[in-house]
């Protein structure tokens, strides 16, 4: 119980983040460019030269267990790959947590390892990134997060 109401207050406490930090929905644009060979060749080379460490080449994450914390208290990162729960999220919460960094985007105390890679990567590259990750998903993830897209973006207007 304690976990899910950590897992739902993170979120919200996500998503006020994301509604108040200035330009950042904006530059997300509304759905990634997962179908845009150009865009999803970049993002598999900076996926492996920026996420595969940690991550997983196959995007498999950095341990079975992902979810349990380790003796630091941080989560092991997580999968990438339909087994995960990167596609339970909206388009522009992928790219504030890419960009920003968990711990920036979540608040509250939350620790990660995850850093942002504002500076390193542009927006364009991150939102490549983000689309081949999300190329690599089954077609029925691939529609379910699309909803999830398109509820997020009715919330918005």
């Amino acid at each position: 119980m304690k976990t899910r109401w950590f897992a739902l207050t993170a979120c919200a406490g996500a998503a006020a983040l994301w509604f108040a930090w200035p330009g950042q929905a904006e530059k997300a644009g509304s759905l990634l460019p997962y179908q845009d060979a150009e865009a999803l060749a970049l993002g598999e080379a900076l996926y492996g030269e920026h996420c595969a460490a940690c991550h997983g080449a196959d995007l498999e994450g950095q341990v079975s267990n992902w979810r349990d914390r380790d003796a630091e208290g941080m989560i092991p990162a997580p999968p990438h790959d339909e087994t995960g729960h990167t596609w339970h999220h909206p388009d522009a919460m992928l790219f504030a947590i890419t960009k920003l960094g968990t711990e920036a985007v979540v608040g509250q105390g939350y620790r990660s390892n995850m850093g942002g890679f504002e500076g390193i990567l542009t927006d364009e590259e991150i939102l490549a990134t983000l689309a081949w990750i999300k190329s690599t998903w089954p077609q029925e993830v691939v529609e379910a997060h699309d909803e999830i897209n398109a509820r997020y973006e009715a919330t918005r207007n």
